[in-house]
């Protein structure tokens, strides 16, 4: 079982993430959306394709653009759609 842990609180956790460039993916199914909110920030990756942030709200404190998915990835990467990865402090465990 992968955890994501962020200011004292389990955001995610699945025993079927996807690895993908050491990062892990968590099934969005497994994500507590309670704390996620979306960003305006976006990145291309040149093999994933566009990737779009959410950024994390956990008792007061906030975390921008902590986390990342991909909602049309390439074909190369369509094993991470409907996934969120982490980082900025999220403990991955």
């Amino acid at each position: 079982m992968v955890s994501a842990v962020w200011n004292g609180v389990t955001i995610a956790q699945s025993d079927k993430t996807v690895q993908v460039e050491g990062n892990h993916y968590f099934p969005r199914s497994s994500v507590r959306s309670e704390y996620l909110s979306d960003s305006n920030k976006t990145s291309v990756c040149p093999w994933k394709g566009q990737a779009k942030y959410l950024s994390l709200s956990v008792n007061g404190a906030e975390n921008a653009d902590a986390a990342w998915y991909y909602p049309q990835p390439s074909p190369a990467a369509a094993e991470i759609k409907d996934h969120v990865a982490f980082w900025r402090g999220v403990q991955i465990s």
